[in-house]
């Protein structure tokens, strides 16, 4: 028998709403412009299809967003489908591709049967999730013999970031949201899934997504505001005041030469995202 739990698809009745919570107003409100500096990478685009070993089966984006990664991947192979709580960038994600089937719902109950996709992906959105558990277990449920791969970083990445010296306090609210990685291994191990690679990513110079921190070897991005609207970390949890100082500081040791240092400072070996490959 098919068991799967019932949300919203795209162009279908609602059912029941009533497991989305604060995410989904918070990402449709960042969603208005998301796509103004948000877009798929394709160093990243390459690296994900690698990682889940793509072919023409069935895979699921969960937490898509706008569909940006989802869109790009079914470009190149499969069967796909995304998941996202928020209307706007679903409805963005529909007029990017119709080879994808959209789905609006909460990943902790997904609307699909068990062992429906033979692939499963999540790119930069476990920091949202109320319970990696609740979350990895619907993964485990609907993965048949396969991989989930996800995208992210973590608490110990994310105080390598040089934002830091600049935005302290909107950075710790960040990092606090952000699982370590001893959590997320914990977590999929209570789903019944094996995490069998950690691979770093160290952001290149190139990057087209301008996600948190894509601007590690460009930080005059920082002083743009449209960028720093389609990230979160700005957009939800930084206060004005912080930005205005933050921005000021910055603007006058790029002047000065000086955020080089900064920089430097900040290297590390760690990573600043990882990808964690699971079966």
């Amino acid at each position: 028998m098919c068991r799967k739990k019932t949300v919203t698809c795209i162009g279908c009745t609602v059912d029941s709403m009533d497991s989305l919570n604060i995410a989904m107003a918070k990402y449709d409100q960042i969603g208005m412009m998301y796509d103004t500096t948000r877009r798929a990478d394709p160093v990243l685009v390459t690296k994900l299809a690698a990682l889940l070993r793509l072919e023409k089966l069935s895979y699921l984006d969960i937490a898509c967003g706008s569909g940006n990664y989802t869109s790009a991947l079914a470009e190149i192979g499969g069967r796909w489908s995304g998941i996202d709580q928020s209307g706007v960038m679903l409805g963005k994600a529909r007029m990017k591709s119709v080879r994808v089937n959209w789905f609006q719902g909460d990943a902790e109950a997904l609307p699909f049967c068990d062992d429906s996709f033979e692939g499963v992906m999540c790119t930069l959105a476990i920091h949202h999730f109320p319970s990696l558990e609740a979350v990895f277990s619907e993964v485990r449920r609907v993965l048949a013999e396969g991989r989930f791969v996800l995208f992210t970083s973590t608490k110990e990445q994310m105080k390598g970031y040089w934002l830091n010296e600049y935005f302290p306090v909107a950075m710790e609210r960040s990092i606090e949201q952000m699982p370590r990685m001893s959590e997320i291994g914990a977590a999929l191990e209570t789903a019944g899934l094996k995490r069998i690679d950690v691979v770093p990513y160290f952001v290149h110079d190139d990057l087209q997504d301008l996600f948190l921190y894509s601007g590690k070897h460009r930080p005059e991005m920082y002083l743009d505001q449209e960028i720093r609207r389609g990230i979160s970390t700005f957009s939800s949890l930084a206060d004005q005041s912080e930005i205005d100082e933050g921005c000021r500081r910055l603007r006058e040791e790029i002047g000065s030469a000086k955020i080089k240092k900064v920089i430097r400072d900040y290297e590390n070996e760690r990573g600043d995202y990882c990808f964690v490959v699971c079966e």
